[in-house]
């Protein structure tokens, strides 16, 4: 994030963009888009620090889970989405006046775990055994076993990635646009082998999160001459890319095809759609687990492929062994990316003049800054801030900034956005008919990432382990005012029920789900995850609480 500053012609694509020419310490060739910065904005959460002296160390995810038996649950989502309104009160740089999306998340996104043959646990072998190929769209690539001994032991778990359906706010350094959001397919994959802690080679970049990423497009084309590709020359938004309004109303579309994932996104507001394939033809690839070798040449170390969803049905079981949250079926609002600051020594540097967000001083957390006047040169809205993961939850996503958490309804609509709004999915059942998700569950990566709070959080159960595992994890976490949570209400445009994230008194709330986030998001949820020689380590890295039913199921 240090090195980031990118100038794209007109309003296009700011931060994103400059994202993938960001080379942090890593000799990755064609600048691939890794996720070794302080912001790891387009990245999946890892189950540990990684990255150049452990540079990337995650962000903030509350989660909503989605489980089903059923087959067609694992690979096909249809999901009915709102894009949130900012509020009309403009932000101010003492905080003071009202918070938009991009000050509240650089991204929401709906997730699906994937194949990928070269991503950990186990790429290349090891002593627990050889690489066992995804074959996509099957429960028998379940491997969640702690037991060594077991023919399930998750250290034998076929290679994994993470696909985030990811949909960008307007306005601001992080957006592609000064008015309209923009929605991007990535793919998120760790070039690692867990049982043995070997990472790819050093001319590869290492232990390396990499991301192949693509923006949705009317004609469903990446724009040349970009590819998806992390070893590629990164995509950028044209004329093609489909733009949308605040307030638009969405039907998101996931499902497999014979050449990978496909995403629609219709637009049922304006009329327009958008899709892409996840497919080697349109530039999609793996990037060789190739540990002992000395290139990654784009000829050798680019393998095209086809990226298929992982599993049959979604439930605890299915998960990416890697990744920090436990769940395969999910919708997610990153949060905690936005800092106020009044001056920085460079433009995508470190902050200099903290604002209101820090009043004590400058904190470790406060990189990736611009100013106002920078931001304005481009038409975004004129407010200085910084995008660097929050790791003392001192930001603005973690005051009283949330939809419905002002019990004064116009206030709160004057000062605040809208929520974003969506539906439970629906999926295809065995005979072709729409179905609804069993089970819900609430969950968020707190642990993961409450490791400079005073006291720090104690995650590490076993192997190593911590003198009190447990400790110092809470929620909402210390140094936070607030901490938002999902709420049901009945949707005025007759789509039933629908999920909204924020606060208690969102209008027309039905269910608060205890009414806040310690109650909503349950105990801490210990995970085993491979390691070195062949025997797990096990994790708090996560909150959460299942139900046993689905309380807002989807009319469509």
């Amino acid at each position: 994030m240090r090195k980031l500053l990118c100038r794209l012609p007109g309003l296009t694509l700011l931060l994103l963009g400059c994202l993938a020419y960001a080379q942090n310490k890593s000799n990755t060739p064609r600048k691939a888009l890794d996720c070794e910065d302080a912001s790891g904005i387009l990245c999946a959460e890892v189950y540990d620090s990684i990255g150049y002296g452990g540079a990337y160390t995650g962000h903030d995810e509350p989660s909503l889970l989605f489980y089903s038996g059923a087959r067609g649950s694992g690979y096909t989502n249809t999901y009915r989405l709102r894009l949130p309104k900012d509020p009309p009160t403009l932000p101010k740089q003492n905080g003071t006046g009202g918070t938009f999306n991009f000050q509240l998340r650089p991204a929401f996104w709906f997730g699906m775990a994937m194949c990928d043959d070269q991503s950990a646990p186990n790429p290349g072998g090891s002593l627990v055994g050889p690489t066992i190929p995804c074959a996509p769209d099957t429960d028998k690539n379940i491997f969640d076993s702690a037991d060594p001994g077991s023919p399930k032991y998750i250290g034998k778990h076929p290679g994994s990635a993470f696909m985030e359906m990811q949909f960008y706010p307007p306005g601001w350094i992080i957006s592609n646009d000064a008015t309209r959001w923009t929605a991007a397919l990535n793919i998120d994959s760790l070039s690692l082998n867990m049982n043995t802690g070997q990472g790819n080679n050093e001319a590869c970049g290492g232990a390396i999160e990499y991301v192949n990423f693509a923006f949705i497009q009317r004609n469903g084309v990446p724009f040349p001459p970009g590819s998806p590709s992390p070893l590629g020359p990164f995509v950028a938004v044209n004329n093609d890319t489909l733009f949308m309004n605040s307030g638009d109303e969405l039907i998101v579309k996931l499902e497999d095809t014979e050449h990978g994932l496909k995403v629609t996104v219709l637009d049922l507001t304006t009329g327009q759609s958008g899709f892409m394939v996840a497919s080697a033809r349109n530039g999609f690839a793996e990037i060789l687990f190739d540990p002992n070798g000395n290139n990654c040449d784009f000829a050798t170390h680019n393998i095209p492929y086809d990226f298929h969803p992982m599993y049959a049905t979604s439930s605890e079981h299915t998960r990416v062994p890697w990744a920090a949250h436990s769940y395969n079926i999910a919708f997610s609002d990153e949060i905690g990316h936005f800092e106020y600051c009044n001056a920085v020594d460079q433009q995508g540097g470190s902050c200099t003049k903290p604002s209101v967000s820090d009043p004590a001083g400058v904190d470790d957390d406060d990189v990736g800054c611009f100013t106002a006047d920078f931001a304005e040169l481009f038409g975004l809205v004129p407010v200085g801030g910084c995008l660097g993961t929050d790791i003392d939850f001192d930001g603005v996503a973690y005051h009283l900034t949330w939809p419905g958490t002002l019990k004064n309804v116009q206030r709160d609509q004057a000062l605040h956005t809208q929520p974003v709004e969506f539906t439970s999915p629906v999926f295809k059942g065995k005979g072709g008919d729409s179905q609804n998700f069993s089970r819900v569950a609430f969950e968020t990566n707190l642990p993961r990432i409450e490791f400079a709070t005073n006291p720090p959080c104690q995650r590490h159960i076993s192997n190593p382990a911590d003198p009190d595992p447990g400790s110092g994890c809470v929620n909402p976490p210390q140094g936070a005012e607030f901490y938002p949570f999902y709420s049901t209400a009945q949707s005025q445009n007759e789509q039933g029920c629908v999920w909204h994230l924020g606060g208690a008194f969102i209008p027309g709330t039905t269910n608060t789900f205890g009414g806040n986030s310690k109650a909503e998001y349950g105990p801490l949820l210990p995970l085993a995850y491979p390691a070195v020689g062949g025997i797990p380590t096990f994790r708090y890295n996560d909150f959460r609480r299942v139900l046993n039913s689905n309380p807002c199921p989807s009319n469509d």
